[in-house]
């Protein structure tokens, strides 16, 4: 990995930080709702709003049975960042997803990253490639053909918009 990858991460692992950290701060800033995943290869949508900004996740899967995850949506205290995660708290999912996308309302992506495993259990993360999805102003989505179908945990962060004077 280049210097300037590695500082690049550093930097977007930090900004990740301390929205969630601002977020956690406070509790009218901060929400998490519980959430089953459902297999059966339907497409499926679930959402969170906090204040004016949204975030849904839409996807489709198959195999075992439904899965418990969680939503967290934050916003800083300034309100200049939305943060929208996405996970299965039990680490590892066992479905084999076909698609996925988030999408935040209200802020554009400035950071977003997809994960195969989520850090439980003495377990790492495990990031997926970044060739595997495709990050716009506003969503996160599988890319066809590349996509492996493993997903465990979704993270976007989005600055909002506010009027320039």
């Amino acid at each position: 990995m280049a210097c300037d990858d590695h500082m690049n991460s550093c930097v977007k692992l930090l900004l990740l930080m301390l929205v969630l950290c601002a977020a956690r701060a406070s509790a009218d800033r901060t929400k998490t709702l519980d959430f089953d995943v459902k297999p059966g290869g339907v497409v499926q949508t679930f959402s969170a709003k906090l204040k004016k900004y949204k975030c849904t996740f839409t996807y489709a899967s198959q195999g075992g049975t439904n899965e418990q995850w969680q939503m967290s949506v934050g916003l800083s205290d300034d309100e200049q960042m939305f943060s929208c995660s996405v996970w299965r708290p039990q680490g590892k999912s066992y479905l084999f997803f076909t698609q996925f996308k988030a999408e935040i309302k209200g802020a554009k992506i400035e950071y977003a990253t997809a994960y195969s495993q989520t850090a439980v259990g003495g377990q790492r993360d495990v990031a997926l490639k970044e060739e595997e999805y495709i990050v716009s102003e506003s969503a996160v989505t599988h890319r066809d053909g590349k996509f492996r179908s493993e997903l465990s945990k979704l993270t976007v962060i989005g600055r909002t918009r506010h009027d320039e004077l």
